[in-house]
């Protein structure tokens, strides 16, 4: 596999140099689209693209099992050295780059197990909806086995280190608006101070209280009220909540608690309290079968003594959306220490272009051990 592997890094890097020079934010991956479908069309692979959204799907092989390996395709947009622009700085360049080695590497295994292997190059991951999309295409649907893979921060995943899973969890970004009366501010019994209810509203964000055994959060991230008048005083404002839970349970009691809070202030201070959601990230759901899988590709690449044992993080990715509305499937996400600083969503973000090829490695390995044992494993389900 060693020989293998040496034999497309050129290929790696040229993609991974392309995508990273030309970033696109969600759903606006159109050139990456169509890159990304002529490197499947100039492997044979067969090809499916979307009427109505970015991404496409690649597949070597048939029968079963049916393994997929998801890659997101999508930028961040973001203020880099003074200028505000599409940034790759989540390293999703890296993840379409080893998810494309993945299917070179395949291809030039002689005798590679019998099943079809499909890779999906996923949109939107940044606004947590790509994943929804592709399951609404049906494209997991007969999906047995499902692997992503993400770049780990060197500070939570040394360089050379790799985890056989990834247990992000629930993230959910709320949207409010508090409708009320302006009010003069000689008069305010005349109107209703949205300033007020907002600030009730973060000491009731800070007063919800669930199993201390469950880590979560609760707080505003950006309240808007007011104007130059000092004289006025503001009866709408807009607002925004950030939630994160590590289960998704935790997350429900937590949205429960947010709306039972704005419906009592809303009630208190006479006004019109609006809730939507957001972006809405579900925490994972992985398999250990497929997390066995993983550990002994990552073993037979790295060693045992670099199989690092499953990182919980409070990151959030959609990838997990495929468990939970397809939960027939058996996944998990490889997380890759790549010498990663200063972190995810920094601007600056960079990390060892070397790693490339042990993720290739990796994610090659399980692949192919899945092919072999998945068959066994589901014929005697």
């Amino acid at each position: 596999m060693e020989k293998i592997i040496d034999g497309i890094k050129k290929e790696v890097l040229n993609i991974f140099d392309h995508l990273h020079k030309n970033p696109e934010v969600s759903w606006k991956e159109t050139e990456t689209t169509m890159f990304l479908a002529r490197f499947l069309e100039e492997k044979k692979a067969k090809v499916r693209l979307f009427k109505n959204s970015t991404g496409v799907i690649g597949e070597i092989g048939e029968g079963s099992p049916v393994v997929a390996v998801r890659a997101d395709i999508d930028a961040l947009w973001q203020e880099v050295d003074g200028t505000f622009q599409a940034n790759h700085s989540c390293g999703h360049d890296a993840h379409m780059a080893i998810a494309a080695g993945v299917l070179s590497a395949l291809l030039k295994v002689k005798d590679r197990p019998e099943g079809t292997v499909r890779f999906i190059f996923q949109p939107a991951e940044e606004k947590g909806t790509g994943a929804l999309k592709m399951v609404e295409e049906g494209v997991v649907d007969d999906v047995d086995y499902l692997y992503g893979i993400h770049l780990r921060p060197e500070n939570e995943l040394p360089e050379g280190l790799a985890a056989p899973a990834i247990l992000h969890g629930a993230a959910k970004f709320m949207l409010g608006k508090i409708k009320g009366d302006d009010a003069h501010g000689a008069r305010p019994h005349m109107g209703s101070n949205a300033i007020e209810t907002g600030a009730s509203l973060v000491n009731m964000l800070n007063g919800i209280h669930l199993n201390p055994m469950d880590s979560y959060s609760a707080k505003m991230t950006s309240f808007h009220a007011g104007g130059e008048s000092a004289n006025i005083i503001p009866g709408s404002a807009s607002f925004s909540i950030d939630l994160r839970a590590q289960k998704n349970e935790t997350m429900e009691l937590l949205e429960e608690r947010i709306y039972a809070a704005t419906e009592n202030l809303a009630s208190y201070y006479g006004t019109e309290i609006i809730l939507e959601t957001g972006a809405n990230i579900a925490a994972a759901e992985s398999n250990e079968e497929a997390i066995t899988f993983m550990s002994q590709g990552i073993t037979s690449v790295l060693g045992g003594d670099n199989l690092h044992p499953p990182i919980v993080t409070t990151g959030g990715d959609d990838f997990h959306f495929y468990t939970i509305k397809r939960p027939h499937l058996k996944a998990t996400m490889l997380g890759l220490g790549c010498g990663l600083t200063p972190g995810l969503h920094h601007p600056a973000m960079t990390f060892n272009k070397e790693a490339l090829f042990d993720g290739i490695h990796i994610l090659t390995a399980t692949v192919i051990k899945t092919l072999e044992e998945g068959s066994v494993s589901l014929n005697n389900e």
